[in-house]
């Protein structure tokens, strides 16, 4: 692993209700994950943005900094415990201790039930379920130090329901929901919070990779694709990350709310 590299913009004006704290957000190089770190930025919050590629993270932190907020970019792959925890501590010594995390790095693949394909089901299950694991237990430390942390992670209504082509997917998001709500547990004594929200299918990328599977192996059109997907999920049209982005923002600001999920449907 490469060293995660900070880089900081200036001292963070006090504004905002999360001035002050700091935000450590996985998947931060797109999709959900940015549009979660801007959003915690304009509240108010310096941000951390951990991942796999520098250049969209390194992209985010910019466009955290041009809100006026300092920014820290960590490499590292979730599943790790090891870059994780460097990750973490190289946070701590540039923004100051995580006290806010989201969980937003994910993998969503679709393929038919048979012939089984193992191996897509233990990357899926090691980014989905084990990474949120691996970065939230590096960092409740800190948050139980501070007598507050807000963990969110992102999981979908497939947390809720199955979903056709997606099984890998379906089952590691009902064992995040699962984590989400014994973590919350265990954690509410020292004034931390973990809540999952629960989005549907959404308007990114990694949504177009899963429909060009589905395609693929299916053998229907990407309407056809897009028209399923949407019915099973009970849903009328793709869902924004802006979305997404502002329901964590506003279970990070609710200090009663623990152990939720939090659906969101288009």
């Amino acid at each position: 692993m490469a060293p995660p590299s900070p880089s900081r913009g200036p001292e963070s004006p006090s504004k905002g209700p999360l001035a002050g704290r700091v935000a450590l957000v996985t998947g931060g190089g797109g999709g959900v994950g940015r549009a979660a770190a801007l959003a915690l930025a304009r509240a108010g919050a310096d941000v951390v943005v951990l991942g796999r590629s520098a250049a969209p993270l390194a992209e985010t932190a910019r466009l955290v900094r041009e809100l006026e907020h300092r920014a820290a970019v960590a490499k590292a792959d979730v599943a790790d415990r090891r870059q994780v925890g460097e990750a973490v501590a190289v946070a701590e010594r540039e923004t100051g201790p995580v006290t806010i995390l989201v969980n937003a790095a994910g993998i969503a693949e679709a393929a038919p039930l048979l012939p089984p394909d193992d191996a897509l089901f233990d990357r899926t299950m090691a980014t989905n379920v084990r990474g949120p694991w691996v970065v939230s237990t590096a960092c409740l430390p800190a948050m139980r130090l501070a007598k507050y942390g807000r963990i969110v992670n992102v999981a979908s209504t497939a947390a809720l329901e199955g979903a056709r082509y997606t099984e890998a997917y379906v089952a590691s998001k009902h064992a995040l929901l699962g984590l989400t709500r014994a973590m919350a547990l265990d954690v509410a004594k020292d004034g931390v919070t973990v809540n999952a929200v629960c989005p549907g299918f959404l308007d990114t990328a990694m949504t177009g990779r899963t429909l060009a599977r589905i395609v693929a192996a299916t053998g229907r059109t990407r309407e056809q694709a897009v028209a399923d997907v949407l019915a099973t999920a009970r849903q009328a049209r793709l869902i924004a990350p802006d979305e997404v982005a502002d329901a964590i923002v506003r279970v990070v600001l609710d200090a009663a709310t623990n152990g939720a999920a939090i659906e969101l449907r288009g």
